[in-house]
């Protein structure tokens, strides 16, 4: 006996929701998104988790499912997020998605009041009797309530469930699954950190955040293990593993849309109380750009510089607000943060100059004045680069921490940044810069150390360059400012 439809199968994006200025939904930026998605996805699931349901008036959850369905038209199917709080709005909203023309309907556990599990079996037995296809949707993190295996079993055996998706990224849980319910309806994974493992055990598909963003490598995944090439898949998911890791754990929803953002498609950011600079960092703001740097998703472009006279021609994937000539090198600043562990953090203040500007001044004068236990040290000649401990070094340790290992990471990011195209070769010779690196006394893993100053550095460079913050970026996330350290008490 098989329940399980022949279209449940593939990569499904859990669409983001855009929204304007206004606050209301952006319908030109949601068309735009369905389009960008629909060459690389074999189905679409507006309303989701990622769509910010829960922040979503009926009205905008109805308009919403009805433009995806539109603009689906028909190629692929659609599952429409139909889950509310109580049995009364969910059945209500499967019956509007119905007679809208969706294909399914994704439907989470009730939640914030956590329902025991004979109540959450009844509700979907409620849900049931609409009619419309089901899909069963796992996600304990947010709904506070994680099926048992016996439910989602039982469920399974109503008429028109005919899938299950599991967001937990709880792997025993999804072999279960797959022990009791495969062939009977189709399984979906939606832990975008273990969807190769998840497919390879004999999953159908998934339905994931970051398919808005990277719909086609996902499809590469899928098909090299339909293809059976498990190699090839988890090759590829490894090399997505950081960004797809940030999404999922670092303010999902946010991080998606800033990712588009950075991709060119403005989509707004996510509702209040989710704010850009909190849950989702900043550090993990630049993180997610340089891998989608990694992934052609922010292509180069052409920008001129002027230093030491000359106009040097760069190209390398710049932001949008960076001018077409970058000409005032005399003084400019950046800042870094990268982490965990906490002990290990890396925070780079950076000041970059010319030559024989007043940042290299200030080079020669530090190093011709002592500085007990903060001494400066010249770490490289082209760009000329001084490096500063902010902390007093009291012990060898600290010594080897500073100049060995947050050396090396710095060193590393100025490479970095050559190759990229920020610090142009023909520059290099006219720049000077001084870094001001903290390790914290009480840090002890060393890889760490050097891999957060090589985060932090590269993005101090980077920010420095292209004058960022801007003065409306620091305005528009005034109310998420904290300090970047964010000491326990």
């Amino acid at each position: 006996m098989t329940k399980k439809p022949t279209w449940f199968k593939g990569i499904f994006p859990a669409l983001v929701t855009p929204f304007a200025q206004a606050d209301t939904i952006d319908e030109t930026a949601y068309r735009a998104l369905i389009r960008s998605v629909l060459p690389h996805v074999n189905g679409l699931v507006p309303v989701g988790t990622t769509g910010e349901f829960v922040y979503l008036s009926e009205a905008e959850k109805q308009r919403a499912i009805q433009i995806a369905v539109e603009e689906a038209g028909g190629r692929v199917p659609v599952v429409a997020g139909t889950g509310c709080a109580t049995t009364r709005d969910t059945v209500a909203l499967t019956r509007f998605a119905k007679d809208a023309g969706a294909t399914a309907a994704l439907v989470v556990a009730p939640y914030y009041l956590k329902p025991a599990y004979n109540e959450i079996y009844e509700h979907y037995e409620a849900v049931n009797k609409v009619g419309l296809p089901l899909i069963l949707y796992n996600i304990p993190q947010c709904a506070g309530t994680h099926y048992e295996w016996w439910t989602a079993e039982g469920m399974a055996y109503l008429d028109n469930v005919v899938g299950i998706k599991d967001s937990s990224g709880d792997m025993p849980f999804m072999m279960t699954l797959l022990e009791k319910l495969k062939g009977l309806i189709g399984i979906f994974g939606g832990h975008d950190e273990i969807i190769a493992a998840v497919l390879a055990a004999g999953a159908d598909g998934a339905i994931l955040a970051s398919a808005n963003v990277i719909p086609d490598i996902w499809q590469e995944i899928y098909r090299a293990v339909q293809a059976g090439d498990l190699a090839a898949a988890f090759a590829r998911q490894r090399e997505i593993q950081t960004l797809v890791r940030v999404i999922t754990r670092q303010g999902s929803v946010q991080a998606v849309k800033e990712c588009l953002s950075m991709m060119g498609l403005d989509v707004g950011n996510a509702r209040l109380p989710m704010m850009p600079g909190d849950a989702f960092r900043r550090e993990d703001r630049e993180e997610l750009r340089i891998q989608l740097e990694r992934f052609g998703k922010i292509p180069p472009r052409q920008v001129t510089y002027r230093v030491a006279g000359k106009r040097i021609q760069a190209s390398a994937p710049f932001t949008a607000a960076t001018p077409a000539e970058i000409s005032d090198l005399t003084l400019r600043v950046g800042e870094g943060f990268a982490g965990p562990p906490f002990f290990e953090l890396a925070h780079v203040d950076l000041a970059l100059g010319e030559r024989g500007g007043p940042v290299d001044k200030a080079i020669d004068t530090a190093l011709s004045t002592a500085h007990p236990g903060h001494e400066v040290r010249l770490i490289q000649d082209s760009p000329r680069t001084l490096l500063v401990p902010t902390v007093t070094i009291r012990s060898e340790k600290q010594s080897e921490h500073i100049y060995h290992y947050a050396a090396r990471g710095v060193q590393r990011a100025i490479e970095a940044s050559i190759k990229d195209g920020f610090l142009p070769q023909e520059a290099l010779d006219g720049l000077v810069m001084i870094a001001n690196v903290f390790v914290h006394p009480s840090a002890a893993n060393r890889q760490r150390i050097e891999m957060n100053n090589y985060k932090a550095m590269r993005a101090a460079i980077r920010k420095a360059i292209e004058a960022r913050p801007t003065t409306e970026e620091l305005l528009a996330e005034r109310q998420a400012a904290r300090h970047p350290f964010r000491y326990a008490p």
